[in-house]
């Protein structure tokens, strides 16, 4: 569970850390530069304890798939980006990727208690 949340809070310093991206301006404003190079470098240490108990693969699709579709969210009601249609299709597709993702992860959890 530890690993999850781990997973959870890597994964909100990523999605800042895209957000002061596009607030960095090309890295042209300093602040901004600043605190997007601390948030992805905390989101990269919080990803490091996590894969302790997540595994890769699942740990990995999932930092990336909700870290686009967190970044995604807040390009569209911090920035007032637009997503198209097929912008929001894809976003569904990656989160229903995830889902799928974790449940996989609970059939083996399942089994590796079973087992033991």
């Amino acid at each position: 569970m530890r690993g999850y949340i781990y997973l959870f809070v890597s994964i909100l310093f990523e999605i800042a850390g895209s957000a002061f991206l596009k607030l960095s301006e090309g890295f042209t404003k300093l602040v901004p530069s600043l605190l997007l190079v601390l948030f992805y470098a905390l989101s990269f240490v919080f990803i490091i304890f996590a894969l302790k108990t997540v595994s890769l693969s699942v740990g990995y699709s999932m930092w990336a798939g909700l870290g686009t579709a967190g970044a995604a969210l807040v390009g569209m009601f911090v920035f007032k980006e637009m997503l198209s249609a097929i912008n929001v299709i894809g976003l569904f597709i990656l989160i229903t990727g995830v889902v799928i993702m974790n449940m996989d992860t609970k059939s083996e959890e399942t089994e590796k208690a079973q087992s033991t």
